[in-house]
């Protein structure tokens, strides 16, 4: 089955960049996920951690996400 499968895929003209660019965006994601989480404030990973905790409601608009809760 596999021999069958590789067989068609070496035939189409121009497949091996496909492979390239889909490893290029999984490695683009995860360096900028990785980013974000180094980035972000110790207060805002705090503060979302004990939203499971909580008892009062959140509002995913507030505008200042970064800022802690006084």
């Amino acid at each position: 089955m596999l021999k069958f499968i590789k067989h068609h895929m070496t035939s189409i003209d121009g497949i091996e960049i496909y492979p390239i660019i889909s490893f290029l965006i999984f490695f683009t994601f995860f360096i900028l996920l990785f980013v974000y989480v180094i980035k972000i404030k110790n207060t805002y990973a705090a503060q979302m951690s004990n939203i499971p905790l909580t008892d009062e409601p959140v509002d995913p608009l507030q505008n200042d996400r970064h800022e802690s809760i006084n």
